[in-house]
């Protein structure tokens, strides 16, 4: 007997929510700016930060750049769904950023650091969440260094706060290696988790 109706019809993926972090250094940016090369169907979550841009940084690209007045009369009205104090500066999720990209239909990207990433699970519980991690210790250290961006006594202390994050990995679902050089790599592993969470039996529930 034939029926109208394909009993293998079962695939339905729902929108994912998908949190990159990992430590200091590791290229949280890197993996964002070439998933955003690639052009794939994704909401980019764009969040709040207090330093100055680097020179290749656009503002309202790559972060929404605040002074420290603006940040916290946003703290004040409610307008993150969470903030922190990182090193020196001040990061935050706006809250409109989040709420508009659950609405739409696409997977969202955001990057946060490990604190932010305990936010985000706690909020929504079936987020994805990856943490990206370097080949070594050495490679990594090596690649801090290069950036020239931070004091002694600040690289010192973004060493000890990625040494104690580690203490947090289970929050995280999947672990990428971005290892020097190998960017294409770690963004081709996480296009792959995406891939298999979408084909899962069982679809995590944003909303």
């Amino acid at each position: 007997m034939i029926t109208t109706e394909d009993p293998f019809n079962l695939i339905h993926p729902q929108p994912l929510l998908i949190v990159i972090s990992g430590p200091s250094g590791i290229g949280k940016d890197s993996v964002l700016q070439e998933l955003k090369r690639r052009r794939l169907p994704f909401h980019f979550v764009v969040t709040a930060n207090t330093r100055a841009p680097r020179p290749e940084e656009v503002d309202g690209v790559d972060y929404i750049f605040m002074s420290r007045e603006e940040f916290m009369s946003g703290v004040e009205r409610g307008d993150f769904i969470e903030h922190a104090q990182v090193y020196n500066d001040l990061k935050g999720i706006p809250r409109w950023q989040i709420e508009d990209a659950l609405k739409s239909s696409k997977d969202v990207v955001l990057r946060v650091d490990v604190q932010g990433a305990e936010t985000i699970r706690d909020l929504y519980p079936e987020a994805l969440l990856i943490y990206l991690i370097p080949r070594n210790y050495d490679e990594w250290y090596k690649r801090l260094v290069s950036r020239k961006t931070e004091s002694e006594e600040d690289l010192k202390t973004r060493v000890e706060i990625s040494v104690k994050e580690i203490e947090k990995i289970d929050i995280f679902d999947y672990l990428v290696v971005n290892a020097e050089n190998l960017l294409c790599d770690a963004v081709d592993d996480i296009i792959g988790i995406i891939h298999s969470e979408h084909l899962a039996v069982r679809h995590r529930k944003i909303l």
